[in-house]
């Protein structure tokens, strides 16, 4: 964002650009109320629906107008909204004439942040509106109903009142040394940090859950060629998405499809069968299925079932990058005749039948495991890469204060880490954030939010 004026009025469309059958306007500042007489006459009144003729000396459309007095107003501010045909000509006309009457057209975000600045919406409240409009499934779009509402917020405040429970203790021994408050034997004090240690630890999961419905996962399909990479890709997606030959090594780029799991967006990876290849293109095939392997969130290494010896298994195995999370998926059962699902012998082994779907649901729910995801999960709740961040700096701190207290008792040094655990908390909803920051989030948000 450019540059930020509170004290302008502004104006964008409200629906998305193109025709409708209804565009909304909406016009937010402290020049709502003259701009609203001169357009339509007067001042409608307060959220109540009035049928208008729009446009001045010479009307443009007739239509609704909706005025919401500020700080009782999505913005805090005096809001007017117009609803008018969804004609692109009429709504380029209507906005025109609402600069020409003392407006200036909004930037990305800044209906949003301004109420956040007005204090009717934290950080975390404004940025699920955005995930709310991006949502990929429902599960995504109820849990950033959540977030809107305000249970992701309550989660962070719930856990910065613990903090600031054990700060006033801590502060407490400090400010009456008298009183020789011994930290270490006081069980009051131990309990405290341990709920405070349950709390962090609850809230990382809740927030990752919600960081894995916002962005959705990764998973890499790699294997060697002819193992039904293609065939799992299509089995997964529901349709054939991927081409599938008898004729080894016909994938040789990248093949990416979007399923969900439950309402989790996992992001389908399928890649060239990894061998040694004079075949300038399979090479660079090759090349890229290991540049994915290394960022997936999770990989699926296949196997045929039928074919494939525990040597052939364990060099597979052994090209998988060093920390990429896999598992070793059989497949072609039906030549096998290998029960299918989880294997007995090893849980991270599943064995299937792309070609006839057996094993297919189980790899699903066994996909959901390994990613640590529960799905319909009671509050769960949209959350970013930032919260998730913020929350683990806020946890190191909350450790390295465990540590000061049980090595050397500093109070002082404790109190200090404490502080720092509670800006890092602020920093999630918005009561510590750097103008840069608040840039960055609110530049992602479309015109009319």
């Amino acid at each position: 964002m450019v540059s930020f004026r509170i004290d302008d009025t502004i104006v964008a469309r409200g629906t998305p650009a193109g025709r409708g059958g209804i565009a909304v306007i909406r016009v937010s500042g402290p020049n709502v109320r003259q701009i609203s007489t001169r357009l339509i006459g007067s001042v409608p009144p307060p959220r109540l629906a009035t049928l208008v003729d729009i446009g001045g000396t010479e009307t443009i459309d007739t239509g609704i107008a909706l005025f919401f007095p500020g700080p009782h107003s999505f913005t805090g501010e005096d809001v007017l909204e117009l609803q008018v045909h969804g004609s692109p000509v009429i709504a380029e006309m209507l906005i025109e004439a609402i600069c020409a009457a003392g407006a200036r057209l909004a930037e990305a975000g800044e209906f949003s942040r301004r109420a956040f600045i007005n204090d009717k919406i934290d950080l975390t409240q404004a940025e699920a509106i955005a995930d709310l409009i991006d949502s990929a499934s429902r599960t995504a779009a109820r849990a950033a109903q959540r977030s809107l509402q305000g249970q992701f917020s309550a989660l962070i405040d719930n856990l910065n009142e613990q903090v600031t429970l054990l700060r006033v203790y801590v502060e407490a021994a400090l400010d009456f040394p008298e009183e020789e408050i011994d930290f270490l034997s006081d069980a009051a004090l131990a309990k405290r940090i341990e709920e405070l240690r349950i709390a962090f630890n609850s809230t990382e999961k809740t927030v990752r859950q919600g960081c894995m419905l916002r962005d959705g996962v990764t998973v890499v399909l790699a294997g060697r060629p002819n193992a039904g990479k293609s065939s799992l890709l299509n089995a997964l997606a529901g349709y054939d998405a991927a081409i599938v030959t008898a004729q080894a090594g016909t994938t040789r780029d990248l093949v990416k499809e979007q399923i969900e799991i439950h309402g989790l967006p996992v992001n389908i990876i399928d890649t060239a069968g990894l061998r040694i290849s004079a075949n300038e293109v399979e090479a660079e095939g090759v090349r890229r299925a290991h540049r994915e392997l290394a960022n997936a969130d999770h990989a699926l290494i296949i196997v045929d079932a039928n074919t494939a010896t525990p040597e052939e298994q364990a060099a597979l195995i052994d090209e998988i990058p060093v920390g990429t999370a896999y598992t070793l998926v059989r497949n072609k059962i039906d030549l096998s005749n290998e029960p299918a699902g989880v294997s007995d012998n090893d849980r991270d082994t599943v064995c299937i039948s792309a070609l006839t779907g057996a094993g297919i649901d189980e790899l699903r729910r066994h996909l959901e495991i390994r990613l640590g995801y529960q799905p319909a999960a009671e509050g769960t709740i949209i959350a970013r890469q930032r919260h998730l961040e913020s929350l683990k700096k806020a946890s190191a701190h909350f450790v390295a204060a465990c540590e000061v207290l049980e090595e050397t008792a500093a109070g002082e040094l404790v109190a200090e880490e404490l502080l720092q655990v509670q800006n890092a908390l602020a920093e999630i909803t918005g009561q510590f954030s750097s103008d840069d920051l608040l840039g960055r989030i609110f530049d992602s948000f479309c015109i009319g939010k």
